[in-house]
């Protein structure tokens, strides 16, 4: 079992915002399937306007979700943020000077608690980066448990930009769901959506911060592998050991009058793999040359890791 809460706040009533429910509402959706269809989370969605999120109310729900047993909990929360001496905050509807909201540390604490196996926390308000930062009054070091991952819009110094009513960050988090940020293999995980929007901001934009403490990566959604795995699967057909080359000649190419339809098969799987950066020409720089003048083509590093996953049965 996989349950998400996912909360989206615009109606501040001293400082109104746009985007949140729309991100919120977005993120909910892709996550509840997985790319072909399939359950995916089980999602909950609360937002303002629709329902009043007030202190009570979201520190609850938050409590809720990390309460039960289950296979990951998500929170995602879009909504105003507020950095103070004492940590940062996710601010509510009901904000009221010095009681703005549920602390961010309390949500780590929760997280850090729950009987979950794999906990994420994905944050798009301002001063985010604050989870998982130590504040002034506690210990230099903030601890993350096992199977604690924390993904943030910005740093705790910065706030997060929303563009067109929509957040720039949950755009990117929500493209990287959609296949951006997807391994060979169709997964996404939290790390891959890290350095999907990192890469995709600018040196000058906000900065997103991730933290973890995992001995492996959950899948926040799969879709469609880019390569068929039965395809994968043939990576130690191809090449029995890691360091062999695969040697070629004109009848791989199909536009040869020698070519063998057999070859030209074999062909077109180290084409694809070539494609996704596993498999490079020796000596060439397109496959294509490599065939014509009976050259080679070996394993890259990429390659190795996914030969490796094939030889041990795990692909």
């Amino acid at each position: 079992m996989r349950r998400a809460l996912v909360i989206g706040i615009d109606d501040y009533p001293n400082a109104p915002l746009r985007g949140c429910v729309n991100d919120a509402s977005t993120i909910a959706d892709v996550l509840a399937t997985n790319g072909d269809g399939s359950p995916n989370f089980d999602v909950r969605l609360i937002t303002s306007p629709s329902e009043t999120i007030g202190r009570t109310t979201l520190r609850r729900a938050i409590e809720e979700l990390f309460a039960t047993k289950c296979d990951a909990a998500l929170f995602y929360f879009s909504g105003h943020g507020l950095i103070k001496s004492t940590g940062g905050y996710m601010v509510t509807t009901d904000a009221q000077r010095y009681d703005e909201g549920v602390s961010m540390d309390d949500l780590l604490s929760l997280a850090n608690a729950s009987l979950a196996q794999d906990k994420i926390i994905i944050l798009d308000c301002c001063h985010s980066g604050a989870a998982g930062t130590p504040t002034i009054n506690e210990n230099q070091m903030a601890q993350l448990k096992e199977g604690l991952s924390v993904l943030t819009a910005s740093r705790d110094s910065e706030s997060a930009l929303e563009i067109n009513g929509r957040g720039v960050f949950t755009s990117l988090v929500v493209d990287g769901l959609h296949g951006g940020a997807a391994d060979l293999r169709g997964h996404v995980t939290p790390g891959s959506i890290y350095a999907y929007v990192d890469q995709a901001l600018g040196a000058w934009d906000q900065r997103p911060i991730f933290k973890t403490n995992v001995t492996r990566f959950t899948s926040l959604r799969t879709i469609a592998p880019r390569v068929p795995l039965e395809k994968l699967r043939k990576l130690t057909e191809y090449f029995p050991t890691p360091t062999d080359e695969f040697k070629l000649d004109p009848t791989y190419e199909d536009t040869e009058k020698t070519a063998i339809p057999e070859h030209c098969a074999i062909f077109k799987d180290l084409q694809k793999f070539t494609s996704v950066g596993l498999v490079v020409p020796v000596g060439e720089e397109h496959m294509y040359y490599a065939a014509i003048n009976s050259k080679s083509c070996r394993l890259t590093a990429p390659g190795y890791q996914y030969w490796r996953l094939v030889k041990e049965k795990r692909l």
